[in-house]
């Protein structure tokens, strides 16, 4: 055991040593290894160094560098070393979180991390959590939630009952609402296209001026980081609305909603904590391990009613919070751990530095791209840029460019008929160094590409 164990340390510490260097992207001889992997399953059994060493040589080569310092795609955040380190840790216990009385150090340690998560958003005390896979799932317990308390309104238990003949809800979602918020709305049964639009402005936020009337059961979807622009919703002037015809109001922050723990980013998020439940990712700008999602609702009893389970044989009975009375998993990780080990290695102070410089970085990049003559199409109020490099056809040819190059990778998106790079500043490890460097690597390669000639 403690070879094996001590073997994968290094083998761990030499990958992650060697992402400051090495190129965003794999090799093609990398990539052709993989083939080293591939036949039938052995009839006997393999040494154990060799499996890691196998896992190690073939495959860890052949891995994007999501962890390094200047991955920017799809808002994913690198591992701070602490959050890493507990999730080795997490690994070793292997428990499942699922009830105190067989789990109590992890299901103690998760209800303080929500206390403390509470505090830091500016929710209720009484707000109810739950840790799950990520912003799908996060979405999808907040909004059963919300089904559940707006059938029992109307005399429906959902829970038993199901969705058959229920009474109808009506739900609202800003017209660049993100794909994830559909998918959890069709697993609740409540449709991916039986919801209403409303327009959005220039820089992707939902329209005060614009929302329906809402009558019967109703939820609004609101947004905090538009997934392109990085911009939030104005939840101070539609919120109130929503309360005032009985909706009930989510917010899917998947990065956005740790704004709210930065001094500088605070305001875009004003009258967020007005909401009836939150989704967001702690892998993403809490930067700890895969897979790391939370999910918030004001009324913590109708999160319990919504995912609550009994059987016989389990030990339900208990003084203090039960994990699985308010995730969709019975069997699940203790997640808690990692995010607890973030929050308290980075601290109040630590958390709003990170996200401050982030966001810094962001600024800087767009100055930097902007100043090169190239085209940013978006209000830099977070840690999203967009950037154009001129017509859609040389933009996609400058970013399949830049990805193939490795120094950075950066994704491509269409927004509101424009085709872009979307570039997200999202890690702990990002320094002005990665950026300037990146810039300047994106500059040279459309250059190469014959969009601006020096």
């Amino acid at each position: 055991m403690d070879g094996i164990m001590e073997d994968a340390a290094h083998r761990a510490l030499r990958y992650l040593n060697s992402l400051a260097h090495r190129s965003v992207v794999p090799e093609p001889i990398d990539m052709a290894a993989l083939s080293k992997l591939d036949g039938p399953l052995p009839q006997g059994p393999m040494d154990p160094k060799r499996v890691l060493a196998l896992l190690d040589e073939v495959v860890g080569p052949a891995t994007v560098a999501m962890a390094g310092p200047r991955y920017f795609g799809f808002v994913i955040g690198g591992s701070l070393p602490t959050a890493l380190a507990a999730n080795w840790l997490a690994g070793a216990w292997d428990q499942n979180a699922g009830f105190y009385a067989s789990t109590p150090g992890v299901a103690h340690l998760e209800s303080v991390v929500l206390g403390w998560l509470n505090e830091l958003f500016g929710f209720a005390p009484s707000t109810a959590g739950a840790f799950v896979t990520g912003a799908t799932m996060a979405n999808f317990t907040a909004l059963a939630a919300a089904r559940h308390q707006l059938l029992e309104r109307v005399g429906w238990s959902v829970e038993a009952n199901g969705m058959f003949g229920a009474p109808p809800i009506t739900v609202i979602v800003g017209a660049e609402a993100h794909p994830t918020l559909f998918k959890s709305l069709g697993l609740l049964g409540l449709g991916r296209s039986r919801v209403t639009r409303v327009p959005v402005d220039s820089q992707g936020r939902i329209r005060a001026d614009s929302l329906p009337r809402m009558e019967g059961p109703t939820i609004l979807c609101l947004q905090a980081g538009n997934v392109n622009t990085g911009n939030f919703d104005p939840f101070d002037q539609v919120i109130p609305v929503a309360h005032e015809a009985d909706a009930w109001v989510h917010v899917d922050g998947a990065f956005g909603l740790w704004a709210r723990a930065c001094a500088e980013c605070r305001a875009i998020s004003r009258g967020i904590e007005l909401a009836d439940s939150w989704a967001t990712d702690a892998h993403k700008w809490l930067n700890v391990p895969y897979d790391s999602g939370l999910a918030f609702v004001r009324d913590g009893a109708a999160l319990q009613a919504a995912m609550a389970i009994t059987a016989d044989y389990l030990p339900t009975d208990s003084p203090f919070r039960n994990p699985s009375d308010f995730t969709p998993e019975l069997s699940r990780r203790a997640r808690g751990v990692e995010v607890w080990a973030a929050l308290l290695s980075l601290g109040r102070s630590g958390l709003d530095e990170m996200i401050a410089r982030c966001c810094l970085l962001a600024r800087r990049f767009a100055e930097a791209l902007r100043g090169a003559g190239f085209s940013i199409l978006n209000e830099v109020v977070l840690n999203q840029v967009l950037v154009s490099f001129g017509p859609a056809e040389m933009t996609r040819r400058v970013i399949d460019a830049v990805q193939a190059d490795g120094t950075c990778w950066a994704g491509v998106t269409v927004w509101q008929g424009h085709t872009a790079m979307r570039i997200s500043v999202s890690s702990w490890a990002t320094t002005i160094h990665d950026v300037d460097r990146s810039a300047a690597a994106i500059v040279r390669i459309a250059h190469q590409q014959a969009i601006i000639r020096p």
